[in-house]
């Protein structure tokens, strides 16, 4: 019998071109990895900028009906227990809003006759697509003490004023485009729609402070927050927790500082970038409400948000101060640069 040639005897590869090839492999996916995620981030963020564009659109629908905006909630005096947001006044204008059109929006959101529309949980605990960013690693329902679905968070919030949100005596708000009770229109809004603020990121399951003893005046900078404040309900998860909910801690926010300013505060040894809320509106007939409540965005270096003449920004984390503020304000006369 002939003998085997030597090309014929090494039908197998070597061990040590084994470990060259899955070395190859290796390189090849760690090259290719974060072309991956960023593809995969271009398309959350186009997601996240429809999920804005959706919102801006309700948005003038509404105002095409009712002749003016939604008021920020429905809020007076202490005689309402759960104001509604103006996130669900504008359900009915949204994709698949038909379904939002049961609510009755005479009695609370937890209302048995509520509730019992939208089963097992209620509209409460109700996830709507359209509030929750892509990019949010806490798209889950917020339990309660039963470890029962009780509300579903959110994650576009709106512009409520720079740290004036609601004064109950004078039925003030805090100048922004959204304010408790308000019938604001159109033509309050000297600055010129495009240049106002409307929606803005937030992060679901914020630490917060609510129905806290704050100053009058503002913080001069995210270091002093902490110390300013006394009392009230701490939460290291509740922010922004509650879509129906037409307080500012869950469904507003304020320009008081710039974008994805961390505002640190040490509880149990532990640092937390917090919100913070004094008396919440409605809650009282006298009790003014202020708030340190920041944009944040799971998009690095920037939030997205929605102006009101419908437009979507990207909005950088070092945007200036000053420039920021007055897109808050629809009515401050800020002569505004590039933003």
């Amino acid at each position: 019998m002939r003998p085997l040639s030597f090309a014929a005897r090494r039908s197998a590869f070597t061990l040590i071109e084994l470990l060259v090839v899955i070395a190859i492999i290796g390189v090849m996916v760690g090259l290719l990895l974060p072309a991956v995620q960023a593809a995969r981030e271009a398309a959350r963020r186009m997601s996240c900028q429809n999920n804005l564009k959706q919102l801006g659109l309700a948005l003038h629908n509404y105002e095409s009906v009712h002749r003016m905006f939604p008021p920020s909630s429905v809020a007076a005096g202490g005689s309402i227990n759960q104001p509604w947001s103006g996130q669900s006044f504008l359900l009915p204008y949204l994709e698949g809003g038909s379904e939002y059109a049961l609510i009755d929006f005479s009695i609370g959101y937890h209302a048995a006759g509520n509730h019992a529309l939208f089963p097992p949980s209620g509209i409460a605990a109700t996830r709507i697509p359209v509030l929750m960013c892509p990019s949010e690693p806490n798209d889950r329902a917020r339990l309660n003490a039963s470890n029962t679905p009780y509300h579903y968070p959110l994650n576009y919030t709106l512009n409520v004023g720079r740290y004036l949100i609601y004064n109950p005596i004078t039925r003030g708000d805090g100048g922004g485009a959204f304010g408790p009770n308000a019938k604001i229109r159109p033509a309050s809004f000297l600055d010129g729609l495009s240049n106002t603020l409307a929606f803005a990121e937030v992060k679901a399951f914020t630490p917060r402070f609510h129905d806290a003893v704050v100053p009058p005046t503002e913080p001069l900078r995210p270091e002093d927050v902490s110390a300013s404040v006394s009392g009230g309900a701490w939460s290291a998860t509740n922010g922004h927790t509650e879509w129906v909910c037409g307080r500012a801690i869950h469904n507003g926010f304020t320009t008081t500082f710039t974008p994805n300013t961390v505002v640190p505060h040490v509880q149990g040894g532990q640092t937390f970038d917090i919100d913070v809320s004094s008396s919440r509106e409605g809650r009282s007939a006298s009790d003014i409400t202020y708030g340190v409540i920041t944009t944040r965005s799971h998009h690095a270096g920037l939030i997205q948000v929605g102006m009101m003449d419908g437009s979507i920004r990207g909005l950088s984390d070092s945007i200036d101060l000053n420039v920021y503020r007055g897109l808050g304000t629809r009515a401050g006369g800020e002569v505004l640069s590039d933003f």
